[in-house]
């Protein structure tokens, strides 16, 4: 009989419906207990069948917000954050109308972080971000001290996070400690080769990438009338993303 944990983490899915029903294939086939989904849900093409997807999920499922519901829900309260830009405003008010009410109801309920113990990996924080603010940007490459900093205070052995879309763990020392420091990749929308990226929490952390049929969700996509146009068979280049990243790390937008 298995008494071990094992949790998926599952972010920036980015309404891929056709990504995440992979991953989620990939998930059952693992047996986990249960999943984490880190934020970043949406926008996207197919958010509220995402919602959907994960809502009736059979598995045990936490949920904490990411930038994209948090600007999703300012929106629907009749604001749209100044962090918008003027050419994504569109798509997001798309984003607001393609949602049930009820969902976006119950995205307003998720909270920032998300917190588990796991016998061989010891306290885990789950956030979006940092567990301060969702729109912190850091990667495999920013400076370990800079990021100290921003993390100060923290307690965990482990955190695993999103936001950027690109994997990595390190070990960073926050307070005189190690800690791990994890980034799941991105469900829906990544940086790098094309694929599904997400993450696999048991004995050890496991970086996943599920592969699926990019042309058939390229047509999936092309389906729907979502407003901005996107090619998920040609993601932007990591190393492209890492400098436009690094030139704005930990900064709030």
């Amino acid at each position: 009989m298995r008494i071990s944990v094992r949790i998926a983490a599952l972010y920036d899915i980015h309404g891929n419906l056709p990504a995440l029903e992979a991953v989620l294939g990939d998930v059952r086939a693992a047996e986990v207990d249960q999943v984490v989904v880190g934020g970043d849900v949406l926008p996207g093409p197919m958010p509220g069948a995402c919602m959907a997807a994960l809502r009736a999920l059979e598995i045990p499922v936490e949920f904490l917000y990411g930038n994209g519901e948090r600007d999703v829900l300012t929106i629907r309260g009749g604001t749209m954050p100044a962090r918008v830009p003027a050419a994504f405003q569109e798509t997001m008010r798309w984003v607001v109308d393609a949602v049930d009410g009820a969902d976006l109801d119950f995205m307003a309920t998720w909270p920032a972080t998300v917190r588990r113990r796991l016998p061989a990996l010891g306290d885990v924080l789950f956030c979006h971000a940092t567990p301060n603010d969702e729109n912190t940007i850091f990667t495999r490459v920013t400076d370990e001290g800079r990021l100290a900093t921003e993390l100060r205070g923290v307690d965990a052995d482990l955190i695993v996070c999103g936001h950027t879309h690109m994997q990595f763990d390190r070990i960073i020392s926050i307070d005189g400690r190690p800690v791990r420091l994890v980034n799941a990749g991105s469900v829906g929308m990544p940086f790098g080769a094309p694929g599904a990226y997400w993450a696999l929490l048991h004995e050890d952390v496991m970086l996943q990438c599920t592969r699926y049929d990019l042309d058939a969700a390229q047509d999936a996509v092309a389906a729907t009338d979502y407003p901005l146009p996107s090619d998920l068979r040609s993601p932007p280049a990591e190393a492209d993303m890492l400098e436009t990243f690094e030139a704005a790390s930990l900064r709030k937008p």
